[in-house]
């Protein structure tokens, strides 16, 4: 497709217009966090590195961030069992049902993030009993599977089903095959599905609003609720800088192995 040259230039203003509009605020956020001001102030009146260290001692901050980081690997984890799985089934079987099954999948990953919470709470607590530190993590892997299914899927459609099935033709257990000849080809879509996940659990605050027991706090609520506290504004700055920091660097990692790992398979 070959575009004029007013369209291209309007496409160009476009995306810099996007990513100044996303971007810009979150490089605004860590800036912030070094800044000798109590408040937000631009141009910062100068550069410190003592919030970081009032917010390293915080106890607070590090419950909050300790808690995010295991219920994040734990919604992974069961999002890249699960997910697997699932993709698998949906990907290389034929069965009855196996279109609805597949929008049940994604399901929860397109509704807002309201009315997943809601629905989760609801069961939890009216039908589980209540809310504990194990519904958050249940809470987290329901959308948390979707990255999973998709990042898999898209994998295993590349994949051509006819090295599966030589292997099997020569004499290799359903076992062998997974472990010889899908597995390998589909572990960089598992490792940045994985990564995803994790990003997407660790910065999620909707749905652990609704599902988080009495007393656990991530570090997401732990910013909320004290964003309008004036003599907390620098440590949530930090925070803030933290959250970012560690949300987007699983992202990167998983675009680059997304993309390194798909040009192998196309080899």
């Amino acid at each position: 497709m070959i575009l004029s040259t007013p369209a291209r230039w309007l496409l160009r203003a476009a995306a810099a217009g996007v990513l100044t509009f996303v971007y810009v605020p979150l490089l605004l956020v860590i800036l912030n966090s070094f800044s000798t001001s109590r408040v937000f102030a631009w141009p910062p009146p100068g550069l410190t590195l003592h919030w970081w260290q009032v917010t390293a001692t915080n106890d607070g901050v590090r419950a909050a961030l300790l808690t995010s980081v295991e219920v994040a690997l734990l919604a992974t984890l069961v999002a890249v069992v699960l997910g697997t799985l699932a993709s698998l089934a949906l990907t290389r079987y034929e069965f009855f049902g196996r279109d609805a099954v597949s929008l049940l999948v994604v399901l929860p990953i397109a509704l807002p993030g309201i009315v997943t919470g809601i629905a989760l709470n609801t069961m939890f607590t009216q039908v589980l009993g209540g809310l504990t530190f194990f519904t958050l993590v249940a809470g987290h892997a329901t959308f948390c599977i979707v990255i999973v299914v998709n990042n898999a899927s898209a994998r295993l459609r590349r994949m051509a089903g006819t090295l599966e099935e030589a292997s099997m033709d020569l004499g290799a257990t359903p076992w062998a095959t997974w472990r010889h000849v899908t597995f390998p080809a589909l572990r960089g879509a598992i490792v940045a599905g994985a990564l995803l996940a994790f990003a997407l659990s660790f910065d999620e605050i909707i749905v652990t609003t609704f599902t988080a027991g009495p007393g656990i706090q991530t570090l997401p609520l732990w910013i909320f609720q004290n964003l309008f506290r004036p003599n907390q504004l620098p440590v949530v700055n930090v925070a803030a800088a933290v959250l970012v920091v560690i949300s987007v660097l699983p992202v990167y990692l998983a675009n680059r192995l997304s993309g390194d790992s798909a040009g192998a398979a196309t080899k």
